[in-house]
């Protein structure tokens, strides 16, 4: 009998709420609040969402397209690739999750895995039932509203994807795969735009950007040569983010993320 999430010899465990604060549902609800304004009964409603813990190895596939489901997929740590494999074996990848990513949250009103969900790096996460996270959206429209705008959010960075892979070249692809992981990351309080860990190898860039290894490879020794970047151990070191998202034609925009005015005071991108 199959299962809707493939953890071989992973760890599956139950996991003291107190955890689950700690390592995902506080920086999920971090997440929304980037772009949602949320009541603090609100707050507490997503805190006390119940799941389990599971664990899965680098390459591991956490779920299989075509399988129906039942748990949407938080990402404690780690990093997780959503691709579609093509009938050669070959795979792209199609979007990246950092911690603090449900990847599957659009299974909320569809819970079919059209595409796959792959661990690019030692992975955790908390499986939360669906059907949680329908009754939260039914109770507080609010809740509703952010987890729709969070797929919204998905929507952004995939069509960016797909603008870059129609239109950019490679040093325009890579400048900006690497200015939105930054960003990314920074916002999720995991690093900084100009230096942050290099979670995913150049394999799973080469699956993400539609280039060869090699290809990569050459592209990102162009982007030291030129001092645009660096590496020092697992770190990625941006040293002229100004060129860079330059080359990249980087707006964070796409994001969605709040901006802040002159003020220092941030907009949320719904009012409420």
């Amino acid at each position: 009998m199959q299962h809707e999430f493939d953890f071989d010899g992973a760890d599956e465990q139950g996991s003291e709420i107190s955890t689950v604060h700690q390592f995902a549902l506080k920086p999920f609800l971090a997440r929304l609040l980037r772009h949602s304004r949320l009541s603090l009964e609100e707050h507490t409603a997503i805190l006390n969402l119940k799941g389990r813990v599971a664990r899965a190895n680098i390459h591991h596939d956490i779920v299989s397209s075509g399988r129906a489901i039942s748990h949407a997929c938080l990402i404690v740590q780690g990093v997780v690739g959503r691709f579609d494999q093509i009938a050669d074996g070959h795979r792209q990848i199609t979007a990246l999750h950092l911690p603090g990513d449900i990847c599957n949250l659009h299974s909320v009103v569809w819970p079919d895995a059209w595409l796959g969900l792959e661990a690019l790096s030692a992975t955790t996460v908390l499986l939360i039932p669906i059907v949680e996270l329908r009754a939260l959206a039914a109770i507080h429209p609010a809740i509703a509203l952010a987890f729709w705008l969070d797929t919204t959010v998905d929507a952004s960075i995939c069509a960016k994807w797909v603008s870059k892979l129609g239109r950019g070249d490679a040093r325009g692809r890579l400048a900006h795969l690497l200015c939105e992981l930054g960003v990314r990351m920074e916002q999720a309080g995991l690093a900084t735009r100009t230096e942050f860990p290099s979670m995913i190898a150049q394999a799973q860039i080469a699956d993400a950007l539609g280039l060869s290894i090699v290809h990569v490879n050459r592209t990102m020794q162009s982007l030291k040569r030129d001092g645009l970047i660096r590496k020092r151990g697992h770190m990625i070191l941006v040293d002229d983010w100004e060129r860079l998202s330059t080359i990249a034609e980087f707006d964070p925009h796409f994001l969605l993320i709040a901006v802040s005015d002159e003020t220092g005071k941030s907009e949320k991108v719904t009012p409420r």
